[in-house]
């Protein structure tokens, strides 16, 4: 395995899960704190917490705690890891579709021969 994969590994795990996706969608419009983003959630606050600290783990995001008020902001060095190896492998297929592309198109326009009888 090899290191850019390790670093990303997490990174799709915590992207996998529908919670975690949209508090980095709360998060891209701004800082926020815990009570903000679990207000658009319907789990147990410790649930949600355990989110949250998934997030933390894996870098996508980082807190900061105020006073009593703990506030999460988006890390996005992450997102744009991810989103370069994505991009890599799209245009991986792309390149393997298009020589399938080609091939099948030379399959097509060739002559066919056909047997002669008593072959």
């Amino acid at each position: 395995m090899s290191r850019n994969s390790a670093q990303l590994d997490p990174v799709f795990r915590a992207l996998a899960d529908p919670t975690r996706r949209a508090v980095l969608q709360n998060l891209s419009r701004g800082e926020a704190s815990v009570s903000e983003l679990a207000a658009d959630v319907s789990m147990a606050l410790p649930s949600f917490m355990q989110h949250l600290q998934t997030l933390e783990d894996c870098g996508l995001v980082s807190s900061q705690k105020s006073g009593r008020v703990r506030v999460y902001r988006l890390k996005p060095k992450p997102l744009r890891d991810a989103e370069h190896w994505l991009g890599k492998q799209r245009t991986h297929w792309e390149r393997r579709l298009d020589q399938l592309d080609n091939y099948l198109q030379k399959m097509k326009s060739a002559p066919h021969t056909k047997k002669k009888e008593g072959e």
